[in-house]
C-alpha cells in the first residue's frame, strides 16, 4: 500500500469517527430538549440505533446502496458476509461488484465504515421527532427496516450509480441521501403516533413543553458541529489538503450564519433570542451546507446557512401551527434545511470550485438546468421515502403497536419502557404533564 493510499484511509477512517460521535450529540441534543422522565429512553435510543443501524446496513443494506445492479437498487454484493476481512482476495473478489464507490482507493471495509456511520446518523435523526410517546421495540424494528431498505435504495440513486446521479443530480454530503431521508421517515412516524398529551389544546394552540436540560441540548449541538468536521470533509474519501480545506471553511461559515440568523429572527418574532433556535439554526446551517460543501464559494456558504437558519425557525413555528409534534425540531432541520440545501447547489454551485462535476448553479450563470435536476431529487426522494415509511409505520401500528399507553407517557417512558430513572436522587416539583 503506498502513502498517499495509506494517508487517505486514516482521513476517512478519522472522519468516520467524527461522525460516529455525533451519535452522542443527537443524544444529548434530543434528550436535553424533552422532558427529564423520558431521558432514559432517549438516550438509550440513541445508543442502541448505531447497533440496529450496524447490523441492517451490513446484512444488506451496504449491497443493496453501492452493489452494480441497475438505476433503482443493487443486485450484486448484497450480503457482505462473504467479505468481512481485508485480505487481498476478499478485496479483489468485491472490487468488480461496488464500482459506484470504486472512485476511492481506501480499502473496501474503510468505506463500508464511512458508509455505515452515514447510515446510522439517518436514523437517528427519527428518535427526536417520535419521542416522549413511542414504543421502544417499535423504533427499534423502524430503524432496522429504514437502514435495511429504505435509506439504501434512495442512496442507491445518488451515490450508488442511480438514475439520479445519472440524471445530473448533486449531493455532496447528504443533505437529501442522509437528512432529508431521516426527515421524512420521521414526518411519517410523527402523522401516525400523533401529539404529546398536552401539545394542543381544543382550540388547536401549541403549548409549549419545555426541555428539562439546555446544557446537555448546547453540549450535544457543539459534538454535532464538531462532528460534521468529519461529516462533510470526509466525503472527499481521500486525503485532499485543498479540498478538505474549504470543505471544513464552509461548514463552519454555514452554521456560524445559521446560528446568527435563527437567533436575530426568533428574537424578533419571540420576543427573547431563544437559545433553542440558536441550536437549531446551528444545525440547520450544517444541514443546509451539506449537499453543496463541495460546490459553492465561501461567500455563498454564508448564505446559505443564514437562509437555513431563518427557514428552521420559520419551520418550527409552521409545524406547531399545523399540528405537527416533532419535540426537538428534527422535521425542521434535516427536513426543510436538507430540502433548501439540496436546492441551493442548484443555485450557488461554480464549476471553478469543483471542475468536472456540477458545473454553475442558476446565480452564476448557468442556467435552470441544474437546478431542475436538484428539483426532481427533492421530490422523488421525499415521495419515496415518506411513502414507504408511512407504510412501515402503519405495518408497525397494526401489529406491534407504535405508542405507550397514556399512562406510561404521563409517568414518563424512563419507568415504563425502561424501568429506570436518568435522576434516581432529583425530586420533582412542578408537573411535567
Amino acid at each position: 500500500m503506498d502513502v498517499q493510499v495509506a494517508l487517505d484511509t486514516v482521513w476517512v477512517l478519522v472522519a468516520g469517527m467524527l461522525v460516529f460521535l455525533m451519535n452522542l450529540g443527537f443524544g444529548l441534543v434530543e434528550s436535553g430538549f424533552t422532558r427529564a422522565k423520558n431521558t432514559v429512553n432517549i438516550i438509550s435510543k440513541n445508543f442502541i440505533v448505531f447497533a440496529v443501524a450496524t447490523i441492517a446496513f451490513f446484512v444488506i443494506g451496504w449491497g443493496l446502496m453501492f452493489g452494480d445492479g441497475n438505476g433503482i437498487f443493487g443486485t450484486q454484493g448484497l450480503f457482505m458476509l462473504g467479505g468481512a476481512d481485508n485480505s487481498p482476495a476478499v478485496e479483489e473478489a468485491y472490487s468488480g461488484v461496488y464500482s459506484a464507490i470504486s472512485w476511492t482507493g481506501v480499502p473496501l471495509l474503510a468505506k463500508f465504515f464511512f458508509q455505515l456511520v452515514f447510515a446510522a446518523t439517518a436514523a437517528t435523526i427519527v428518535s427526536g421527532a417520535v419521542a416522549e410517546r413511542i414504543k421502544y421495540v417499535s423504533f427499534i424494528v423502524f430503524s432496522f427496516v429504514l437502514v435495511a431498505l429504505v435509506y439504501p435504495t434512495v442512496g442507491h440513486w445518488i451515490w450508488g450509480g442511480g438514475w439520479l446521479a445519472e440524471l445530473g443530480f448533486w449531493d455532496f454530503a447528504g443533505s437529501t441521501v442522509v437528512h432529508s431521508t431521516g426527515a421524512w421517515a420521521a414526518l411519517a412516524g410523527v402523522l401516525v403516533l400523533g401529539p404529546r398529551l398536552g401539545k394542543f389544546g381544543k382550540d388547536g394552540k401549541a403549548h409549549a413543553i419545555p426541555g428539562h436540560n439546555m446544557t446537555s441540548a448546547m453540549t450535544g449541538a457543539m459534538i454535532l458541529w464538531f462532528g460534521w468536521f468529519g461529516f462533510n470533509p470526509g466525503s472527499t474519501m481521500a486525503a485532499d489538503p485543498g479540498a478538505i480545506s474549504h470543505i471544513v471553511v464552509a461548514t463552519a461559515f454555514a452554521a456560524a450564519a445559521g446560528a446568527l440568523a435563527a437567533t436575530a429572527l426568533a428574537w424578533a418574532i419571540l420576543g427573547k433570542p431563544d437559545v433553542g433556535m440558536t441550536i437549531n439554526g446551528a444545525l440547520g446551517g450544517l444541514v443546509g451546507i451539506t449537499a453543496g460543501c463541495a460546490f459553492v464559494g465561501l461567500g455563498s456558504s454564508l448564505i446559505i446557512g443564514a437562509i437555513a437558519g431563518a427557514i428552521i425557525v420559520l419551520g418550527v413555528l409552521l409545524l406547531d401551527r399545523v399540528r405537527v409534534d416533532d419535540p426537538v425540531g428534527a422535521i425542521a432541520v434535516h427536513g426543510m434545511g436538507g430540502i433548501f440545501g439540496t436546492l441551493a447547489v442548484g443555485l450557488f454551485a461554480q464549476d471553478v470550485i469543483a471542475p468536472g462535476t456540477t458545473g454553475n448553479g442558476l446565480f452564476f450563470g448557468g442556467g435552470f438546468g441544474l437546478l431542475w435536476n436538484q428539483i426532481i431529487g427533492v421530490a422523488a426522494v421525499g415521495a419515496a421515502v415518506f411513502g414507504v415509511s408511512l407504510l412501515v409505520w402503519l405495518a408497525i401500528k397494526a401489529t406491534i403497536g407504535v405508542r405507550v399507553s397514556e399512562e406510561e407517557e404521563m409517568e414518563g417512558l424512563d419507568i415504563g419502557e425502561h424501568g429506570n430513572r436518568a435522576y434516581p436522587d432529583f425530586v420533582l416539583t412542578e408537573t411535567t404533564f
